[in-house]
């Protein structure tokens, strides 16, 4: 049975790339970065935003023990967001709470 915290992640995983995909298909991607770039409001957003992948990207570095599967997971944060980061709760949950443990 699939524990109720990752079956959260793996739905707000859908959604939010679902999402994307409809911003993507939808939006004008270089105007509007520009338009949420030129606001305070935005500025924040964006500097929470990457401090938040910073900081997952630190629990996986943390967790993974091998160096390829630790780039494999950080990396692509940067492009994907914060629905890799649900992915990747989804995919290690069992290996997370063994770590946590410890």
């Amino acid at each position: 049975m699939i524990h109720p915290f990752r079956l959260l992640c793996l739905f707000l995983a859908i959604i939010l790339t679902a999402l994307i995909g409809w911003a993507s298909w939808r939006g004008d991607f270089g105007a509007e970065f520009a338009a949420i770039t030129a606001m305070p409001w935005g500025q924040v957003s964006l500097a929470d935003l990457y401090i938040g992948f910073f900081v997952y990207g630190l629990a996986v570095w943390l967790v993974e023990t091998d160096v390829k599967q630790k780039l494999l997971w950080v990396l692509p944060i940067v492009v994907l967001g914060n629905a890799w980061s649900l992915i990747w709760i989804v995919v290690r949950w069992h290996k997370i709470r063994e770590r946590l443990k410890a």
